[in-house]
């Protein structure tokens, strides 16, 4: 029997996909496993049980990955659950950006005229202040081309905007699922000063926190607008309330700011991305599915700080090592599993930065039994489990 704990409000249908007969969900005692959407871990005290961590959610700004990876803890997201969510919201928040539909709803609602025809001739006196663009023929520049990214320059070429898309990390999976009518380009200077509105789907890392700054405020089309559907983290506030003077012209975004709320060229929603109900259950889904799938076989798949290796899981005695990566760690593994007359049958390492995961079906049992310590005393291992 595996135990789970939550945190937060998750779906049912995720919920339901536990079997009462191998899961107990919120019971008193140790879990095995956490499953959460915003609850912030970094807050917390991690017990040295623990054997994983789902977030029913793309980001993972609230699991301190580094700490979780060092006690042999995987943390796994749901990249893509919520990802017709965001596309939505980007698509309307497009057309909100060009049509002035915001102020022609407040004007309406502000209204005390005592008939129809004086509305009538109030709204023929007033409408052209309302006057706005259409999307089609527009340039719109997408960054980051992954679940987000490719959908929406799917569906926005179907409005008849022409599509330029930038990502240096491409996979081969995300580039199957984008339409060959989309430009692809090769530098970030291309999109920048071509388009006419610009829509951000980067990850937050060390390495872009704060890299939409002035560098590409300078090289941006006059009156630009940004959309920022990804994090608020990626852009410098400070150089953006400058740029607002010339080259950006409205900035749209999903993760108000205390230092641009109330200014006029800005645009900002309560973090409403993947506030629909078929984004929640999606992501409980996802959630709950890639944990059993580690607990019950050791097949980690979207995990935001371990590799993701995945065998068939044939019922052979199975090893599961998450470890440190670092020189000839393989072959002490396996020289290990030799001087007890084990045989491999099939193994899969993979290594993501710091950390590494090997996966191993032994191919016989009648052998000297591995006792799980034995390997523990290899420097570097992190956690051993068996299936």
């Amino acid at each position: 029997m595996y135990h789970i704990r939550t945190f937060n409000q998750i779906a049912a249908a995720g919920l339901k996909r536990f079997e009462p007969s191998e899961y107990v969900i919120n019971a008193s005692g140790q879990a095995d496993a956490w499953i959460l959407r915003s609850h912030n871990v970094h807050d917390e005290e991690i017990p040295s049980y623990l054997l994983a961590i789902a977030r029913a959610g793309a980001g993972v700004n609230n699991l301190p990955l580094e700490s979780l990876a060092k006690q042999g803890i995987v943390a796994f997201h749901t990249p893509g659950a919520n990802a017709n969510a965001v596309k939505e919201l980007v698509l309307a928040s497009m057309i909100l950006s060009v049509r002035p539909i915001f102020k022609g709803l407040t004007w309406v609602g502000e209204q005390t005229v005592k008939s129809q025809a004086q509305l009538e001739q109030a709204m023929e006196q007033q409408k052209r202040q309302f006057l706005g663009v259409e999307l089609r023929g527009k340039k719109v520049g997408i960054i980051g081309l992954g679940a987000i990214g490719a959908s929406l320059a799917n569906d926005l070429l179907q409005l008849g905007v022409d599509v330029i898309g930038y990502d240096p990390h491409l996979s081969v999976d995300a580039a199957w699922n984008i339409s060959k009518h989309v430009t692809r380009a090769k530098h970030l200077s291309e999109v920048l000063g071509a388009v006419d509105l610009l829509s951000i789907h980067m990850p937050l890392t060390d390495e872009t926190r704060l890299s939409i700054d002035r560098s590409w405020f300078e090289r941006m089309k006059p009156g630009m607008t940004i959309l920022n559907f990804a994090r608020g983290e990626l852009v410098n506030d400070d150089d953006l309330l400058k740029a607002f003077h010339h080259h950006v012209g409205m900035y749209v975004t999903d993760f108000p700011r205390h230092t641009l709320i109330g200014h006029p060229q800005v645009m900002a929603l309560p973090h409403l991305g993947a506030s629909t109900k078929e984004s929640e259950v999606n992501c409980a889904i996802q959630a709950v599915e890639t944990l059993k799938l580690y607990l019950e076989t050791g097949n980690i798949r979207s995990s935001a700080n371990f590799p993701n290796v995945e065998l068939p899981y044939t019922g052979k005695r199975r090893l599961g090592i998450l470890h440190r990566n670092v020189p000839n760690m393989v072959g002490q593994i396996t020289g290990e599993l030799a001087s007890h007359g084990l045989n491999i049958d099939n193994m899969v390492n993979r290594s993501r930065g710091e950390m590494a995961y090997t996966l191993i079906d032994l191919d016989n049992f009648e052998h000297e039994p591995l006792s799980i310590h034995a390997l523990y005393e290899i420097k570097g291992v992190i956690r051993v489990r068996e299936f």
